[in-house]
């Protein structure tokens, strides 16, 4: 329960909260940081004889309006989130590339004859979207270090390069996959009953849905 003479802080807050978006957790620690900030320039201004009313008004005024303070915040959450989602693409991208053909590895078809073309064509296909995906999550890993060291307008372009790279290659791993997937299953029928095939699809199914949740929330953060 904020104090009365807090209300104009969190109002401001709560302006400001409402327009960002971006990672939970960093977002929280902005306005934590923010509110802390405000508080004691309240209690500097209170200290040297000034209402409680005032003192906030001042204090407010002089942090800043949401229309100054949102082009810097929302920045620094863009690079949270590309930073969010190149770590989990790395960690699934190289999972993928590690571990890609295990889930048929040992079955009953894999000594049998050669798939079509086409086939071995978008199985080949699957590889290197892995590949190109865990190349561009170390890329954007290394241009938010590099942000994290320079303000250099070139930076944000590259942010949203490997950004849209990333949205990108997870499109393309998503239907490339579920049509890899599906031509097994319709290659051989015992491919629906084999252990590996149903634990890898379930697995591969959860990382789609984490990496579509941090992309979504790229997206959001670079829209604001």
């Amino acid at each position: 329960m904020p104090r009365c003479e807090d209300v104009l802080v969190d109002e401001h807050l709560r302006e400001l909260s409402a327009r960002l978006q971006g990672p939970a957790r960093l977002k929280s620690d902005l306005l934590t940081e923010a509110r802390h900030g405000l508080l004691d320039a309240v209690e500097a201004y209170r200290e040297s004889g000034v209402p409680p009313t005032e003192a906030q008004r001042r204090a407010v005024v002089e942090f800043g309006s949401p229309a100054q303070l949102l082009p810097s915040w929302q920045a620094e959450l863009a690079v949270g989130a590309l930073r969010g989602l190149s770590l989990r693409m790395l960690a699934i991208a190289g999972v993928g590339v590690a571990a890609g053909d295990l889930t048929w590895r040992g079955s009953s078809w894999s000594d049998g004859p050669r798939p079509p073309a086409g086939y071995v064509l978008l199985s080949n296909s699957v590889d290197w979207i892995w590949a190109g995906s865990l190349l561009l999550a170390v890329a954007g890993l290394l241009v938010v270090a590099a942000s994290a060291r320079s303000t250099r307008p070139g930076l944000a372009v590259a942010q949203r390069a490997v950004g849209a790279g990333l949205t990108a290659m997870l499109a393309l791993g998503m239907v490339a996959g579920c049509a890899l997937f599906t031509w097994s299953l319709s290659l051989w029928d015992a491919a629906l009953h084999w252990p590996p095939m149903i634990i890898g699809g379930v697995l591969v199914g959860g990382a789609f849905f984490s990496l579509t949740r941090a992309t979504r929330g790229w997206l959001l953060a670079i829209a604001r």
